[in-house]
Parts: C-alpha cells; sequence; structure tokens
C-alpha cells in the first residue's frame, strides 16, 4: 500500500502518553469490579463481542456518563504508524464525505484515538485488550496500536492492508452511526433475546465489513495506492477474525448461536460485496435472507 507522502487527518488524539490504571471502572454511571472486568475481556476475546458493550450489559444497560477530556494532543510528525493511522483516515473522510453527497446527505468525520493501556470513553473505560472499537456515545474510534502486532503474529494477518481493513471497519460503525441505523438497532435490542440479539449484532459488524469494502472500493479507484495482494490481506484479516476462527483458535467449539461478528466466510463476503460495487445499498445486512 503506497500511502506515505498522502494528506493526513486532523482529527486524531493522541492520548498514549497519559496514564491508564483503575479500581472499579464508571459504566453506565455504575463502578464494575475487576472481576467482572476479567469476565469481559475474556468473553470478547473468545467470541469477539466489544467488552464494553458487555460491561454496559452487567451493569444495567445504563445511559454512560459524559466523559471529559482536556486539549486534544497531536501525535508527533515522526511517528510512522500514526502517520498511516491518520493517512487512512483521512482517506475515510473524503470518500466517505463523497458517498454522502452523492446520496444527498453530508458526513461528519468521526475522531480516532490513540491511546496505551487505559483510556476513559462515553462508553466506559476503554482497555488495549479490548483491541480497536468505535464508541458512539462520542463518535471516537479507539484504537491501541499495539493492536497491530496481535493481528499479525498471533492472528494471522500481517499486511498494512489489514491493517487499513481494521480502520475501516470502525469507520464503518461511524457510518451507521451517521445513517441512524445505530439508534435504530439500540431501540430493538430490549425486545430480543440474547441469542436474537446475538444475530443482530452479526448483522451490524457484517455491514460495517461491507462499509469497509465500499471505502475500499472508491479509495483504490480515486488514488491507485494499493499493491497487489492487499485486498487479498484485508480479506485474510477479515477470516482471521471471523467467530469461528476466534472460537477454534481459543480451543473452543464452533457455536454459531453465539456468533456477534460473523464466521470468516460471512466476514470475507461482506467486504467483497462493498468492495466489489462501491455502493453502500449493497450493503443492507438487515434485509439479506442469507448472511
Amino acid at each position: 500500500m503506497r500511502w506515505e507522502g498522502n494528506e493526513q487527518s486532523d482529527n486524531v488524539e493522541d492520548r498514549r502518553s497519559g496514564g491508564g490504571g483503575f479500581g472499579g471502572l464508571p459504566i453506565g454511571g455504575r463502578s464494575v469490579g475487576l472481576g467482572t472486568i476479567v469476565v469481559a475481556l475474556v468473553a470478547g476475546w473468545i467470541f469477539g463481542i466489544n467488552p464494553l458493550t458487555l460491561l454496559g450489559m452487567m451493569s444495567g444497560g445504563e445511559p454512560p456518563a459524559q466523559v471529559q477530556q482536556g486539549p486534544a494532543q497531536r501525535p508527533p510528525a515522526e511517528d510512522r504508524e500514526a502517520a498511516f493511522v491518520s493517512t487512512v483516515l483521512r482517506n475515510t473522510e473524503v470518500v466517505w464525505g463523497q458517498v454522502f453527497q452523492q446520496n444527498g446527505g453530508s458526513y461528519r468525520p468521526t475522531r480516532l484515538v490513540l491511546f496505551r493501556g487505559a483510556t476513559p470513553t462515553a462508553c466506559g473505560t476503554g482497555q488495549s485488550a479490548m483491541g480497536p472499537f468505535y464508541c458512539p456515545g462520542d463518535k471516537k474510534v479507539y484504537i491501541d496500536l499495539g493492536f497491530y502486532d496481535t493481528l499479525s503474529r498471533q492472528l494471522g494477518a500481517p499486511g498494512e492492508f489489514a491493517r487499513a481493513y481494521v480502520i475501516a471497519h470502525e469507520v464503518g460503525h461511524h457510518v451507521q452511526d451517521e445513517l441512524g441505523i445505530t439508534g435504530k438497532v439500540d431501540q430493538m435490542r430490549g425486545r430480543l433475546s440474547e441469542s436474537q440479539n446475538n444475530a443482530l449484532s452479526v448483522r451490524v459488524e457484517l455491514q460495517a465489513d461491507c462499509f469497509a469494502g465500499v471505502w475500499a472500493h472508491h479509495s483504490q479507484e480515486s488514488k491507485q495506492w494499493l499493491d497487489p495482494g492487499d485486498i487479498e490481506a484485508a480479506m485474510n484479516a477479515a477470516a482471521k477474525i471471523g467467530d469461528d476462527a476466534l472460537q477454534r483458535s481459543a480451543g473452543r467449539a464452533v457455536v454459531p448461536d453465539s456468533f456477534t461478528h460473523g464466521s470468516s466466510a460471512q466476514r470475507q463476503r461482506w467486504f467483497g460485496a462493498g468492495y466489489k460495487t462501491g455502493k453502500i445499498q449493497d450493503c443492507d445486512t438487515f434485509a439479506a435472507r442469507s448472511l
């Protein structure tokens, strides 16, 4: 992926110089103890569930408290990893701005927060072990760049475009928020059983994968910055973080009813669908009879 020298986003917030740490964490206005956090982190890793979601359920699902932050700090110019993230984020801003405009809307970009260890969010305290996530409460994407080592070495998904796919997927959740999809899904959750909620989460995540493919389509069309094998690297990353792959790697039986992100084949299929056409209309996972 030939990304050096391209425009970088101004919407990157660097919190890596700050400290982390916790005793009880404020989730939904309550304090969640360390034992609960460990359960959420383990379950999140095994089943691919965002632990912030689990922690919210464990604390009663109340609206999270607002997080007060000081002035945003930009990453240092010589930081290559931060420069890569900033470049990819900027391109998502350009692409989604154009896509929204073509469909009669306007796109408000997300902010991306770099952190280490732990950081406060409007969805609760984020932990590096959670992996990258999007918080609709403050409309920000959070990532500890150490996740990229995990993606490459432990999960077997190397390559810069695999890393770009991770960012594009989380930005895809912001696109869902901008389109009003997130709010509609949240309204449905209280009326559903656990298995139905899991199935709904799968459709949410697969749509974010499809939106990542839409971004990749338009990005490559306009910039021609992908090298041979880049799309395959993204497809490989999608496969490695499928629920079935994660359950097998954890030594567990594959339990489809517990899926929250989709199988490897489903994640690849929906990323590929978005990449093939570049149309958000082809990403309606909620109406699809077969995923």
